[in-house]
């Protein structure tokens, strides 16, 4: 699991069931963090906002994909 902006050439690369994998991962994840800061012993506030920007270029992704739209291909 990254703990890093994650690119979306490197999302793209992935296999659907790898992206899906990832994506279940992060929401866990996302989960157990919001679980911390409630609780008051959270210490990187930051990974929050990271993981839901990350989850959101995931979801962008696979729709983009669902909907046949090319993206991060270079124009010739």
């Amino acid at each position: 699991m990254p703990k890093h902006k994650v690119r979306a050439d490197e999302l793209r690369k992935m296999s659907k069931e790898e992206r899906e994998r990832l994506l279940r991962e992060w929401r866990r994840e996302l989960i157990t963090l919001r679980h911390k800061a409630r609780a008051g012993i959270l210490e990187d506030t930051a990974r929050i906002r990271e993981l839901r920007r990350n989850i959101a270029r995931l979801l962008t992704i696979m729709r983009e994909e669902e909907l046949g739209i090319k993206r991060g291909e270079k124009a010739r």
